[in-house]
């Protein structure tokens, strides 16, 4: 139902769109993202799509909705597939690119591409700077931890000046660190509402140490029933899904529009 529901999102006015993203999905897969949870919040065999592609199509069908990954795994490539992907899903849709990006929580993931799953940290930091060279410089030249080559060229260049918009997911130190230097905004994972003023207070005092002025949006999945709660926390934008049965969403996108929205 995704095409049905982009187009409805578009046609009603909402905002943006978000599509979630693995690579792959281990059998054996352990964890969760989710903070207190033994196991995985998905089986292995859920079927997961390249988000870049999907979401080419979403706006070759749309005009206004903003197109976003929730989120995308930054670390498990190499930047340039990345950067590529992200500037043509860019330029394809007049800059609608909100570039959901994290660090990943699944261990076997990692492992299954031959990725060192404890050092992702430092692997994200060199792409993200990488990515936002190569969206921003005529020509680059990186010699680093994780990615080294010599002199090249990227065109074209995204249609956002400097590359898409980038919102980092997580809720540790790094995250915001992240969100605060080169963030556009912050999607927390594992904060309750009670929790949110206290992080975004720290969040902003880590801009004013950066000398940023610019605000960071903050973005949070949750429930309808929730929207104001999250937005007295301080929450800018909300990530609904107002059905519980894929057949039911475009009709239940409407009544959430009129009852919501209007």
């Amino acid at each position: 139902m995704w095409a049905e529901v982009a187009v409805a999102a578009d046609d009603l006015g909402f905002e943006s769109l978000w599509m979630p993203e693995h690579l792959v999905i281990p059998v054996a897969a352990s964890g969760s993202p989710h903070a207190g949870a033994e196991h995985p919040p998905i089986p292995a065999d859920v079927p997961v799509f390249d988000a870049f592609v999907y979401l080419s199509n979403l706006a070759a069908r749309t005009t206004h909705v903003r197109l976003a990954t929730h989120v995308f795994n930054i670390g498990l490539r190499h930047p340039f597939v990345t950067a590529r992907a992200a500037a043509t899903l860019d330029v394809l849709s007049g800059g609608r690119l909100l570039f959901g990006i994290g660090a990943s929580w699944l261990r076997e993931e990692w492992e299954a591409v031959g990725l060192d799953f404890d050092t992702r940290g430092a692997r994200v930091d060199e792409a993200i700077d990488v990515c936002r060279r190569l969206w921003s410089e005529p020509v680059v030249e990186h010699h680093g931890r994780f990615f080294d080559f010599g002199s090249v060229a990227f065109e074209p260049k995204p249609v956002q000046t400097g590359g898409p918009a980038l919102h980092i997911g997580g809720d540790g130190p790094a995250a915001l660190r992240r969100a605060a230097t080169v963030g556009a905004g912050w999607i927390p994972m594992n904060h309750t509402v009670e929790q949110l003023p206290t992080s975004i207070a720290r969040l902003r005092e880590m801009c004013a140490r950066h000398g940023r002025t610019s605000a960071v949006e903050v973005t949070m999945a949750g429930a309808v029933d929730d929207i104001e709660r999250y937005a007295q926390a301080g929450v800018d934008r909300m990530l609904v899904r107002p059905w519980e049965r894929s057949r039911d969403a475009v009709d239940a996108l409407h009544r959430f529009a009129k009852e919501v929205l209007s």
